[in-house]
């Protein structure tokens, strides 16, 4: 069904389900994808069925609370999110460099307008999100030396309402379309297009954010009540700090793309005049609630980054990180003035000198504390004894990559030259230069640092420096001609263009993803050739870096209930104080353990609601209705679910920390 029809009267059922809403019978590339994911789909199957995986499936990932399987889980959804939007920026790049002229390229303009929508979509909210969210699951109640998050249950939950939003999101390659209106849905105001596309792109965020939201919460109450005694917030490791500072943004902000939704929602479904011309509305009133949300998430993304790369170049610079205060203060800064800049992100819309003046200078201060962070590491590595490792490697691509794109931003942040610039290719290249050189970066980093902590092995080292020298040559041959074309006054979101001397900037910036998709594969390699060497690689130590926070203390992978006995804090990187005055492990004097039980609860939920945005999607309003009140009465039965919890008995965490004895004896530690 195209968008740019009027649809036939809905199915009492069925809903606008038909024939013509499968894109297959038209689409040759949606077909093949959907044989490839098929045909995946299958050898999964078998694989689980041939080696007996499901029980464990269900009752050790699935049905999990434990915050490090969680954390796992998060990354593992990033990763495949993350080949589907490679693919569509794949497909962007070759459509560009193809079509010129009399030559149309190979993607329609309605097919490209979807592509580069799901592309920023899933990108942020289904990658960059979760891959975040990951991080910040597995590490936080490590490094603050808790058993656990708050809210086990909620954590569990959360996770698999962000993968329903992640599958609405893919079905609509399936069935019916994506929409064409952007990332942010800005190009649809004032004439809401009739078909699918923009109703799979409200649910699935909409399923998403709240687990989202959810997570925020959990992993704030984390931070401020579990942290162990004598850490105080003045003594937490930087990456737990910038994990606060984020999830405080995601709580301040979600519940704006929330509203900004549902009043576009009813806009859509009840005929209402939020953010039309008519009856009082104003399209305008959505610019700015999505960007008032759109620019924290910016920071919701970079600031763990930030962390990541804290404790790396802490790690291998073999010293404590440069100006921790200071750096600590620049992070609360940085989420503070998230909130004063949203505006730089439409000066061309009419705001007015004044306005634009007063946003235009707080964007540029805000770029202060951030460049303070870079002299921060810098001194951190000034005369440190660096190791070259491949998390260092990533850290220092990360520093030369994101100097430059803040840099283009804050010629951005001038209101004439953004006049100039804001809907060329320029911009383009600037937001991925912060949000692949800051983001992307810091998570091929951080699950070099912190692989063998989750799994017990090192990560091959050849693999990944060929993964980062591909990455970074192939993002700078990538974005480069973009910067060109934009200062050209090429503009952005253009299908075809005219003017054939063009051309040979766009060939090069698909020789850039050519080369960015080997840095992609030599990743998998890496992960493959590393699980294959995994007993050459092995870590039986539980710090294979020499690290300097509390994570390092535990073995690897860490035993379920994560420390036998709560840590005792009295500096800032806790673990490397303790080497440094001959701590000792405890060898006995072992109690039960009291821990969270694992739950089926929040998958079922999760599948409920995502079946409720799917049936409004296709306005299937019985199953609407029966879904909804599934979800309501599933939620209520789980809450006199009174078995939540349970001991591990001493003996049993005897056994596994007489095991890590051994280990550590048979290492010489």
């Amino acid at each position: 069904m195209s968008e740019h029809t009027t649809p036939a009267q809905a199915h009492w059922l069925l809903g606008r389900i038909t024939w013509d809403s499968i894109p297959m019978a038209h689409e040759p590339i949606v077909l093949w994808t959907f044989v490839a994911v098929v045909l995946g789909g299958l050898v999964m199957l078998a694989a689980l069925t041939r080696f007996r995986l499901w029980s464990p499936l269900w009752r050790d990932w699935i049905c999990s609370i434990d915050h490090k399987r969680i954390g796992i889980m998060y990354m593992i959804l990033g990763l495949v999110m993350f080949l589907r939007g490679f693919a569509d920026a794949v497909m962007m790049r070759l459509q560009q460099s193809m079509a010129f002229g009399e030559s149309m390229g190979y993607l329609p303009p309605h097919h490209y307008d979807q592509i580069f929508t799901a592309h920023g979509v899933i990108m942020i909210f289904f990658v960059a999100m979760p891959f975040v969210t990951g991080l910040m699951n597995y590490l936080v109640p490590l490094q603050i030396g808790a058993r656990d998050v708050s809210f086990p249950f909620l954590n569990n939950f959360s996770f698999w309402m962000t993968t329903g939003g992640a599958v609405l999101v893919m079905l609509s390659l399936f069935l019916g379309e994506f929409s064409t209106a952007g990332w942010l849905a800005l190009s649809n105001l004032g004439a809401q297009n009739p078909g699918v596309g923009l109703d799979y792109y409200i649910w699935g965020l909409q399923v998403a954010g709240v687990g989202t939201t959810l997570s925020g919460i959990n992993l704030i109450v984390t931070i401020i009540k579990m942290r162990a005694p004598g850490m105080n917030l003045m003594k937490m490791p930087v990456f737990t700090w910038t994990a606060l500072c984020t999830n405080a943004l995601i709580v301040a902000t979600f519940p704006i793309l929330t509203a900004a939704l549902a009043l576009m929602t009813l806009d859509r479904y009840v005929g209402t005049n939020f953010f039309t011309n008519d009856l009082g509305g104003n399209s305008m009133l959505y610019v700015n609630l999505i960007w008032i949300w759109g620019h924290p998430e910016v920071y919701i993304l970079v600031l763990p980054a930030f962390g990541v790369f804290s404790e790396v170049v802490a790690t291998f610079s073999r010293k404590r990180l440069f100006g921790y205060t200071s750096m600590v203060y620049a992070t609360v800064c940085i989420t503070i003035l998230s909130y004063l800049v949203w505006l730089h992100h439409f000066f061309t819309m009419g705001s007015g000198a004044t306005v634009n003046t007063f946003f235009g200078i707080t964007t540029m201060i805000i770029s202060i504390p951030t460049g303070a962070k870079i002299f921060n590491w810098l001194f951190t590595m000034y005369k440190g004894r660096i190791h070259f490792t491949v998390p260092m490697l990533w850290t220092v691509g990360f520093m030369c990559t994101f100097a430059i794109g803040g840099m283009t931003g804050v010629l951005l942040a001038v209101p004439p030259a953004d006049f100039v610039l804001h809907n060329s290719l320029f911009l383009i290249a600037h937001f991925h230069n912060v949000i692949i050189g800051g983001v992307v970066f810091a998570v091929f980093a951080g699950i070099n640092y912190w692989f063998p902590k989750a799994f017990g092995y090192k990560l091959d080292e050849f693999w990944g420096k060929c993964s980062f020298w591909f990455w970074l040559v192939g993002f700078w041959v990538a974005f480069t001609p973009l910067y060109i074309l934009g200062l050209m006054g090429v503009t952005r979101r253009a299908n075809h263009f005219e003017d054939p001397s063009l051309q040979i900037w766009f060939i090069i910036a698909a020789c850039g993803a050519a080369l960015i998709a080997l840095g992609i594969a030599c990743f998998f390699v890496q992960l493959v050739v590393s699980y294959l060497r995994r007993d050459q690689l092995r870590d039986v130590t539980g710090d294979p870096w020499g690290g300097r926070t509390l994570e390092w203390a535990t073995s690897s992978p860490p035993p379920q209930y994560n420390f036998a006995f709560t840590p005792m804090v009295h500096e800032i990187d806790a673990w490397w104080d303790m080497k440094k005055h001959g701590y000792k492990r405890p060898l006995a004097g072992f109690q039960p353990i009291h821990m969270p039980a694992n739950t089926g609860a929040g998958i079922v939920i999760a599948t409920l609601s995502t079946l409720f945005g799917f049936a409004m999607i296709w306005h299937m309003w019985p199953l609407a209705a029966a879904s909804f009140a599934a979800t309501v009465l599933a939620s209520i039965i789980h809450t006199f679910n009174y078995k939540r919890d349970y001991y591990i008995p001493a003996a049993d965490v005897a056994a596994v920390e007489a095991t890590r004895t051994q280990q550590l004896a048979a290492a010489h530690v």
